[in-house]
């Protein structure tokens, strides 16, 4: 079962102008930051608030760290914008399986790593009516660094 929306992605060219923009139109503040050497990318979190189911909702603005990456794909294609929508679950494994059954594409066969120590599939955007859709577990309080 999807739970919350756990983060919008927002592709961007430049992370700490785009940071900036964000702290000084609409006050948010990073929560943390990191680069994932697998998805090639640079990335913020950017608490929007917390959540009943013990989660909170985020921005999460994503700089290419590499020309082969496919956000920078992405930004060549599209420029700077919504990536992505992420939805959070209690169990990603069991979410992934669900949506597969009713004819959705995972484009991961396991779970990976994500943000925050997270547990992350995508969905394939031509099955959700052109949207990337990520589906998010989060790391278990305390497990991961902020």
């Amino acid at each position: 079962m999807l739970t919350r929306i756990d983060h919008i992605g927002i592709a961007c060219f430049d992370l700490d102008k785009t940071v900036e923009f964000y702290r000084a139109t609409y006050g948010f503040e990073v929560f943390h930051t990191e680069v994932n050497e697998e998805q090639g990318v640079r990335e913020a979190m950017l608490k929007i608030n917390e959540t009943s189911d013990g989660g909170a909702s985020y921005l999460q603005l994503l700089e290419p760290t590499r020309e082969d990456s496919t956000v920078a794909k992405w930004l060549a294609k599209n420029g700077e914008g919504v990536h992505h929508i992420a939805f959070g679950t209690a169990d990603v494994d069991g979410a992934a399986a669900d949506i597969r059954g009713k004819g959705v594409r995972v484009l991961y066969d396991e779970p990976r790593i994500g943000s925050m120590g997270s547990r992350i599939t995508f969905l394939h955007p031509k099955d959700c009516h052109g949207v990337l859709t990520e589906l998010v577990t989060s790391a278990e309080p305390g497990s991961a660094e902020h």
